[in-house]
């Protein structure tokens, strides 16, 4: 993508290989935090990881909205997943009434980055966008 046209060259970077996360329910409502694995990563995940991302990353898995809550001092950020559970853990007849698997499934998103930032970040690259 670098060409004469000025188009930043851009990696793939796994949330995965940035971050960790802890997933949990109350009530109808899965409970995501993630975290940096280091502080220097924790900007780029705030950028990148917005509420409607995140809802849209989940489009099909839950029925309500999403709700977002930067802590950067933790380098985290905690998602709220509304209409995630089917009713929650005493009502919903889901394998996952307790909403333990969104955290994986969040990880699993991609991130397209600028080379420069990723190189100055040392972000681990996605295999297949190999730029090293």
């Amino acid at each position: 993508m670098s060409g004469g046209g000025g188009e930043e060259r851009r990696v793939k970077v796994r949330l995965l290989d940035v971050a960790h996360a802890r997933s949990g329910d109350k009530g109808d409502t899965a409970n995501v935090g993630v975290l940096a694995l280091r502080p220097e990563w924790y900007e780029l995940l705030d950028r990148e990881l917005t509420r409607e991302r995140v809802a849209e990353h989940f489009r099909g898995v839950i029925a309500g909205g999403v709700d977002r809550f930067a802590l950067p001092n933790l380098g985290a950020i905690n998602f709220l997943l509304h209409g995630a559970l089917d009713g929650g853990g005493t009502l919903s007849l889901k394998t996952d009434a307790q909403g333990k698997v969104f955290s994986t499934a969040l990880l699993r998103m991609v991130l397209d980055v600028p080379e420069e930032e990723a190189r100055r970040l040392g972000l681990p690259i996605a295999d297949g966008d190999r730029a090293r």
